[in-house]
């Protein structure tokens, strides 16, 4: 590939990360409605054409901001591999990712929260996070199934709404200013309890 076009590339995905996160920034400090695109590039340091010859629309925005959130989140997956745990190392592992997201990545946990509310009357928003949401609860279901098989967790346990009592819970525990650690550990220890085998050798 010819240099110039690849520096051009780099350069493009570096100005794209910088509205992003510029972006991002602006949605958790004053949610959707305090969003102008004046802002972001004053902020990124360019101008509002610029700004538009990288993102023309607001759907255009909204998904380059999504595209960050899922890049943080499989870097976060990839950082600690999981496939050969067991299923109840594995639903260990959500709730440590979940936690460090609390306590490390408050920005990003913000911006999930400010996405979600706007999600409820911004089809743009729904759009951008919804498919993550659906793709962690996808996970945790198959995490479920598996330990259900294999008889970790309750054997009459529904993999589906479990998952979704799960990611609502912790979601639920992070939008409402829960306890800090402690109150989640709390919260967590529940949720083991309501989806273990008690006949199962891990719950003895």
């Amino acid at each position: 590939m010819d240099a110039a076009v690849t520096r051009q590339r780099e350069s493009t995905d570096e100005r794209r990360r910088a509205i992003a996160a510029a972006a991002r920034a602006l949605i958790v400090e004053k949610g959707f409605e305090g969003l102008r695109t004046r802002d972001i590039a004053e902020r990124v340091g360019i101008n509002i054409a610029t700004l538009h010859y990288h993102v023309p629309t607001k759907e255009a925005l909204i998904a380059l901001v999504s595209e960050t959130m899922a890049a943080e989140f499989r870097a976060q997956t990839l950082a600690r591999p999981r496939s050969h745990l067991s299923p109840a190392e594995q639903l260990e592992h959500e709730f440590y990712d979940f936690e460090e997201m609390m306590t490390e990545r408050k920005e990003l946990i913000g911006l999930l929260s400010e996405m979600m509310e706007r999600s409820r009357r911004d089809p743009a928003v729904a759009a951008g996070v919804k498919p993550l949401l659906r793709k962690w609860r996808e996970l945790i279901t198959a995490i479920l199934a598996a330990g259900k098989a294999d008889g970790t967790f309750r054997p009459d346990l529904d993999p589906v709404p479990a998952a979704q009592m799960l990611t609502g819970a912790m979601i639920g525990f992070c939008r409402g200013c829960g306890e800090g650690p402690s109150g989640f550990a709390a919260l967590t220890a529940e949720l083991r309890r309501a989806v273990r085998n008690p006949s199962s050798e891990l719950s003895k």
